[in-house]
């Protein structure tokens, strides 16, 4: 049974429970170590139509104090860890490495959502009328991107590691198909790996219009090739989805030979059976 779920959100930024009402909920679904992983402030330049940074900044102080203090409590023998989910912004890395070094995060996520100033993963109709040539383009500026994140060395997680086909996951598997595209992607997952950091598998996919977990087979593969390293987590914006599919996560990640998953304290990797 997975009892780490170590990527969740709360209404400092766009979700819509608070700290202690996914807490609860993480503690009713058998959770033993539950990670937040907040939205990160951005740069001006990286938006969406519609954004919710004035809040998140506003309030990204006060999601610090509380966690800490549910962290503080000893919950029962249960671990809450602080992380925080950043996004990857090539050539913002000052900002970047500022803004993870600001608190004590047990953990960093890194997160790709932008190619660019482009946020890829907001509407399905910036995808519509692409060309498959286009399509195929952001395949590869995003697991280079993928790549020079692990490369950093300033991240412990790569989150939901195919994002990039949310809303054109039959192109992505056509592009996948080809073995450039599947030597792309195995350097990036091999620097992740060098870098001691560990991949997600997510539910989150699972919920959007691709309908399929974060990642795919293809790159679940590639991944335990490699000894890749694997968190679990929901990427829950609310109460109903904590722990969301963790069932079809175990059964998924065992059909590739994973027994274990890690979680971070402090920087430093733990492994857990699941």
């Amino acid at each position: 049974m997975i009892t780490v779920d170590l990527h969740t959100h709360t209404k400092h930024s766009h979700g819509q429970a608070t700290v202690e009402e996914m807490f609860a909920t993480a503690m009713d679904r058998g959770m033993e170590v539950f990670g937040f992983s907040e939205h990160s402030p951005r740069p001006l330049a990286y938006s969406y139509p519609k954004d919710y940074r004035e809040k998140l900044t506003a309030g990204f102080p006060r999601y610090v104090d509380e966690v800490r203090a549910l962290a503080d409590a000893r919950q029962d023998g249960k671990t809450v860890l602080l992380g925080l989910e950043m996004d990857w912004l090539p050539g913002q890395e000052p900002f970047t490495a500022e803004t993870i070094h600001r608190y004590p995060f047990d953990y960093i996520i890194g997160g790709i959502h932008f190619l660019g100033t482009w946020g890829f993963d907001c509407t399905v109709d910036d995808w519509k009328d692409l060309a498959p040539e286009q399509a195929n383009d952001a395949f590869e500026r995003y697991f280079d991107s993928l790549r020079r994140m692990g490369a950093s060395g300033m991240f412990n997680i790569a989150a939901h590691p195919d994002i990039i086909k949310i809303f054109a996951v039959d192109a992505f598997h056509e592009w996948l198909d080809r073995p450039e595209s599947r030597q792309r992607v195995r350097d990036a997952l091999a620097t992740l790996r060098a870098a001691g950091m560990a991949m997600e598998i997510s539910s989150a996919g699972l919920r959007k219009l691709c309908k399929e977990i974060y990642p795919c087979p293809t790159i679940m593969e590639m991944a335990r090739e490699l000894e890749l390293p694997i968190t679990f987590g929901s990427d829950a914006h609310c109460t109903s989805t904590v722990a969301w599919g963790f069932d079809q996560l175990e059964e998924y990640a065992r059909r590739f030979g994973y027994t274990h998953s890690v979680w971070f304290r402090k920087g430093v990797m733990h492994q857990r059976p699941f």
